[in-house]
């Protein structure tokens, strides 16, 4: 009986050893995490990128996104509550990380689209009708071509800037900067330059309320 007592004990005690363990060994790597994004600032965030919300705001919430993925679709609206719960103190900027078949033609006509200031506009177009113009999870540019019918772009004028060699530039650079950021997979986010290492809907909202205690 003393003998299967001490077994049962060395065995919750190797358990609870391996619990710590392995809790110390994740904060570790957060730690890590977040410093390396710290120090790789600028490829965090551009001076070109795309902002929504206050200029101002102390928090900010970088997204690496690719607008033919539904989990960065399904994000959209809760970051936007996230600013809308926290008037003045939180902004957005895109990054753009175009990994689905054709999207990188998507996010240029994004970039052409804000040259008219219809960036936002197009953006949520974009997600509103994603089953119209993804195909087996490739995007079909000609068939998006159509959803932006009523928000009052030039086409002609659309078609020749989403072409430029400046939104080449643009879409290029942050899919470079997601690649020194070690970002493969999208929606990612970083809130004032700190990964958000643990994905979730929640995690991203403490992450968030975070910064703003911190900050305010």
């Amino acid at each position: 009986m003393k003998k299967n007592i001490i077994i049962v004990a060395t065995a919750i005690l190797f358990v609870v050893l391996f619990i710590v363990a392995a809790t110390l060994y994740n904060n570790q790597k957060d730690k890590e995490l977040s410093s390396a994004s710290l120090e790789k600032m600028e490829h965090v965030q551009r001076d070109y990128s795309p902002k929504m919300g206050p200029p101002d705001a102390k928090v900010t919430i970088v997204e690496f996104f690719d607008p033919a993925c539904g989990t960065c679709s399904a994000f959209y609206p809760f970051v936007k509550q996230l600013m809308k719960d926290n008037p003045g103190k939180v902004n957005l900027v895109l990054r753009y990380l175009p990994l689905h078949q054709n999207s990188d033609v998507i996010v240029k006509i994004f970039e052409a689209a804000r040259l008219q200031n219809r960036f936002r506009m197009t953006l949520e177009r974009a997600y509103q009708t994603r089953d119209a113009w993804i195909e087996h999870h490739v995007s079909r540019p000609e068939k998006f071509w159509v959803q932006l019918d009523g928000l009052g772009l030039d086409m002609e004028k659309l078609n020749e800037d989403a072409q430029s060699a400046e939104i080449a530039r643009r879409v290029k650079l942050d899919m470079l900067d997601a690649k020194q950021l070690k970002v493969s997979k999208t929606p990612g986010f970083f809130v004032n330059g700190k990964p958000l290492v643990h994905f979730g809907y929640q995690q991203l909202q403490q992450l968030v309320e975070s910064e703003i205690a911190a900050n305010y």
